[in-house]
């Protein structure tokens, strides 16, 4: 079993618009018995970001705050050739969590704050990510990452996935797995996930998934809308769309214009009578929410 934990306590560099010290929090290097990781991080409060390094570390973590100012749990080991690292992490408050998810539904008193966490993930080893928010806000940029599977999951989190370089990922995703409870997700540039399947659950909360530019490869959606929304962003009228959907009398569905109905609950655009087997295709079931699909135009 092969474990590295390093905390630094003192030092750091100034962060743009952050006067306290930024101070790297743990650190897993690299071992050549490991082809691939498997990261769970879980962040119960606090604001989290994941972006690509420049570096050779396995996982760098940074943050604003010192190690008596939250808890965590940290753990990490070989099994076969995949490298195991779990982190839960949960910024202290003298208030508690009711008083925070109160603030986010409800808009009492109680203010976000600047503590944040700041992932840094080798760009040249596959990673399986499964990553749980809680409350606060998470900035995950995938853009030229090598993510196998990616999984997460939000309570009254507000969290923005996207590929800011404009880079796809360098390998074939799996599976790419998006639930919201009460919080929010937005899922931008999918089109650059290299994930043939996207799975997207949501509860009372809001999710946005943007397909809206042009893919290399089909994509299969299958999403479920409980009572909260989803707003889905299509392609141009070259790419051909499908779309089936499990509704009821308490739910509301808005289509675009180029989506026309082609059998019962079945909807797509003229560019899927041409060509049908490279067509994105959703597969949805809405119970009391909204769905909402929105041209590209």
């Amino acid at each position: 079993m092969w474990k590295t934990f390093i905390l630094i306590f003192a030092g750091g560099v100034a962060d743009l618009g952050i006067y306290a010290q930024v101070k790297k929090q743990f650190t897993v290097e690299k071992n050549q018995q490991c082809n691939r990781v498997e990261l769970s991080l879980k962040a119960k409060t606090g604001n989290c970001f994941i972006r690509p390094s420049q570096n050779n570390e396995l996982l760098n973590i940074y943050s604003n705050q010192d190690l008596e100012e939250y808890s965590h749990s940290f753990s990490n080991e070989v099994k076969g050739k995949a490298c195991i690292v779990k982190l839960s992490l949960e910024q202290e408050s003298k208030r508690g969590v009711g008083r925070k998810i109160s603030y986010h539904v409800f808009g009492s008193e109680e203010k976000p704050n600047d503590k944040f966490w700041k992932v840094y993930l080798a760009e040249d080893m596959p990673y399986s990510l499964n990553l749980d928010y809680g409350l606060g806000n998470a900035n995950v940029d995938l853009a030229g990452l090598s993510i196998s599977k990616l999984k997460i999951n939000t309570g009254s989190a507000d969290v923005n996935v996207s590929y800011s370089a404009d880079i796809e990922n360098k390998v074939d995703m799996d599976t790419f797995f998006i639930k919201v409870d009460m919080g929010s997700l937005t899922a931008r540039q999918l089109n650059l996930t290299r994930s043939k399947l996207v799975l997207a659950d949501v509860g009372f909360g809001n999710m946005l998934l943007d397909f809206s530019d042009k893919s290399t490869m089909s994509h299969h959606i299958k999403g479920s809308v409980g009572a909260g929304n989803l707003v889905i962003h299509l392609p141009g009228n070259e790419i051909p769309v499908m779309v089936k959907i499990s509704d009821s009398w308490l739910c509301s569905v808005s289509l675009s214009h180029n989506l026309k109905k082609i059998g019962e609950n079945t909807f797509a655009n003229a560019a899927y009578h041409k060509n049908p087997k490279d067509a994105l295709t959703f597969d949805l079931d809405v119970s009391m929410g909204k769905i909402i699909f929105k041209d590209k135009n």
